[in-house]
């Protein structure tokens, strides 16, 4: 959400080393020329999204601006207040991310539960996986208590590539990290190109959590909730 609010101070985003109001956007949010309608841009593709994006309504007045007042930390437009709500949240979020990361590698985590068996990676045995998430059929039996494959993928996904990019990109756009190690924003190919793949990561990390949550309710939510907080996991029992 403060991620959002700094986006507002120039919602567009580019590729390469530079990127202001007349450089070519792969993506932008904004208002058509008479202020009347709302829209996203992402590339060639144009849809309107008057009342969500670009153009919304607050307390009887429209206002134009990027995202609306409920997506945003702060709720009112103040880039240095998102500014300081961002930095405090991407301190926790390193930091918890850091001793999670090293917890799961010395407690062998991610080598016993979450690194998928050779067998697992087939494209019959992923193409089945999809086919039960998509039709909702649970793992049942000591099944359950194990992740599957795509669970492991989504959480190495996670832990070994979206969090880094995130943490990388935010801190090679920091203007005294950019000074001391400008090999960050070289490394994702300039200051825009890092501003962008950040926004990407943090997009997909919001819908990995979306679709966790997501499975958590599908799954039983006592159960789940139950067992990430105590550790007791009640077996669903096997289908006759």
């Amino acid at each position: 959400m403060s991620g959002l609010s700094i986006f507002n101070a120039h919602p567009r985003l580019y590729w390469g080393e530079y990127g202001a109001n007349f450089d070519r956007a792969w993506l932008k949010i904004d208002t058509t020329r008479d202020g009347q309608r709302g829209y996203l841009a992402v590339g060639s593709l144009r849809v309107e999204t008057t009342g969500v994006l670009g153009l919304w309504e607050k307390d009887g007045r429209w206002t134009s601006r990027a995202f609306p007042h409920w997506m945003t930390l702060p709720s009112h437009y103040s880039l240095s207040e998102g500014r300081k709500y961002h930095f405090l949240g991407a301190w926790l979020l390193a930091i918890a991310g850091a001793l999670y990361l090293v917890w799961s590698l010395v407690n062998r985590h991610v080598t016993r539960d979450l690194l998928p068996r050779r067998v697992e990676l087939s494209p019959r045995h992923l193409w089945q996986d999809v086919k039960d998430h998509a039709r909702l059929r649970f793992p049942r039996g000591e099944a359950a208590a194990r992740y599957n494959v795509l669970q492991k993928l989504a959480y190495l996904l996670v832990l070994f590539v979206l969090l880094p990019v995130i943490v990388l990109t935010g801190l090679g756009m920091s203007p005294m990290m950019n000074a001391g190690w400008g090999w960050i924003l070289d490394l994702f190919g300039g200051r825009q190109s890092a501003r962008s793949v950040h926004f990407l990561a943090a997009f997909a990390l919001v819908i990995f959590i979306v679709v966790h949550l997501l499975m958590v309710l599908l799954a039983g939510p006592v159960n789940e909730v139950r067992s990430m907080i105590t550790g007791r996991f009640r077996l669903p029992p096997e289908k006759v």
